[in-house]
């Protein structure tokens, strides 16, 4: 496997950051899951659109331009010669001292990973998982702003752990008021007399690239979509229900916290919408090769 560090390539036994890197110290830097299908780069721009935002939110300023990161991110797909992969973008604060004071990190680092990934078990994509709704709330917009996605993840962690506890892969983490934010790594959606539910992203739910491209398939369908604040009720009470993310792609879900959603397998709509998104990441994306 070859590595981006920093404008070189290493192997993955010589890959390596100092130990006085902040984001090794404090989590203090941004990042991205991007996935590539059949030869092409899957919504590269927006995700280097996000990664960007990100870093603008903690006066993170990356040391290449945009452009710069898309051509690097397909050029390590193409080092490693992959068709089909996973890649983690990493932008670090980079090294500093043993403070806090990011005045002290004089250039950021940048690294990009390429390999496979598998977030669940391939039986569970049929089968349909079960969920729960877990302590550990979403953090506050006021805080960390869920928006951004940080190298500091402790808060989804944390409910990753309490998810293991209960013996199911994955939770639903309420915000402050109690609404449904999102799960510990993907958005979560519902479906309700033929009609679309996600949580709104005021709610604590990220900008979900999966999750947009999930509503324009539905939109183009005529599927009605929604965002709104959802409670734990209105999870209960669902005729489908699933996740979305980069690595997970569409899981379905078939219960929450005890509670059988509809038939107790994954629904028509939902295989709908998991047809139809696997046909366009077939066909769509920046090309590799």
């Amino acid at each position: 496997m070859k590595i981006f560090i920093d404008g070189k390539y290493c192997s993955e036994r010589d890959a390596k950051v100092s130990v006085f890197d902040h984001g090794l110290l404090y989590g203090d830097g941004v990042f991205e899951g991007i996935r590539a299908y059949n030869g092409r780069v899957f919504k590269l721009k927006e995700h280097i659109d996000r990664l960007y935002y990100s870093a603008k939110a903690i006066l993170l300023e990356i040391p290449m331009t945009h452009a710069e990161m898309m051509k690097a991110t397909v050029a390590t797909i193409r080092a490693n010669k992959l068709r089909d992969c996973y890649v983690r973008l990493i932008v670090t604060r980079g090294i500093g001292t043993l403070g806090l004071n990011p005045r002290s990190c004089k250039k950021p680092s940048v690294i990009i990973i390429a390999g496979k990934i598998q977030v669940y078990p391939a039986e569970l994509y049929a089968r349909g998982m079960d969920i729960v709704t877990v302590p550990t709330v979403r953090n506050l917009h006021s805080a960390v702003n869920p928006a951004i996605k940080s190298l500091n993840y402790l808060n989804n962690i944390l409910a990753k752990i309490e998810a293991n506890n209960a013996g199911v892969e994955e939770a639903v983490m309420l915000n402050a008021e109690g609404f449904v934010a999102e799960c510990t790594a993907d958005n979560l959606f519902i479906i309700k007399h033929g009609a679309l539910f996600t949580p709104p992203l005021s709610a604590g739910a990220l900008y979900g690239i999966t999750r947009g491209t999930v509503m324009e398939i539905a939109e183009q369908a005529g599927i009605k979509v929604s965002e709104q604040n959802l409670t734990r009720y209105d999870l209960f009470n669902a005729d489908e229900c699933f996740l979305t993310g980069t690595g997970a792609e569409i899981m379905p879900v078939i219960k929450i916290d005890g509670r059988v959603i509809g038939s107790g397998k994954p629904g028509p709509l939902t295989v709908k919408l998991v047809e139809e998104y696997h046909a366009l990441t077939k066909v769509s994306g920046e090309p590799i090769f």
